[in-house]
């Protein structure tokens, strides 16, 4: 887990005044530290967060064979929710105290098919953040070969607290 506390227990969740009361930056930079429970879908899909900077943020795991679908092959939800967390959680980077952010849609193109157990990155990274939206990209990528797995786009929505 690298070190990561990863909440199991709806108790463990991070509170949304908590969140408010911080920049998204700051919010991520605590997970990061371990100063914050990560949310527990990235238990259950293996992979945990590897670094964040303002407009980017990297995840790190890999797809296990609970993962796949009835063909053997890796789920495209899995590709989904990873791509869709390193975009939001990197649009997260832009959102200023206060403020959330919630996935208005998001579309994903699975390049090739992954490999189980490759360990892969999840970059993503904010091309745009306005007062109320934010578009960002991210890319899935193999660590051992750097090929690109899978890609994706999504326009977020900022709201006040």
């Amino acid at each position: 887990m690298d070190g990561q506390f990863v909440a199991t227990r709806p108790e463990e969740q991070i509170s949304r005044d908590r969140l408010l009361s911080m920049s998204g930056l700051e919010a991520m930079q605590e997970m990061l530290a371990g100063g914050m429970a990560l949310p527990t879908i990235s238990g259950l899909l293996n992979y945990r967060l590897h670094s964040v900077e303002q407009d980017r943020v990297a995840f790190r795991g890999a797809a296990r064979f609970a993962h796949t679908n009835p063909f053997g092959t890796v789920h495209g939800g899995w590709y989904g929710t990873v791509l869709d967390s390193a975009m939001g959680c990197a649009v997260m980077t832009r959102v200023p105290k206060g403020f959330w952010y919630t996935t208005l849609e998001y579309k994903v193109n699975i390049t090739r098919a992954l490999p189980i157990d490759m360990p892969i990155e999840a970059v993503g990274t904010v091309l745009h953040a306005g007062r109320s939206t934010a578009v960002a990209e991210a890319a899935i990528r193999g660590l051992d070969d750097g090929r690109l797995y899978a890609s994706a786009t999504t326009t977020c929505i900022i709201l006040e607290g």
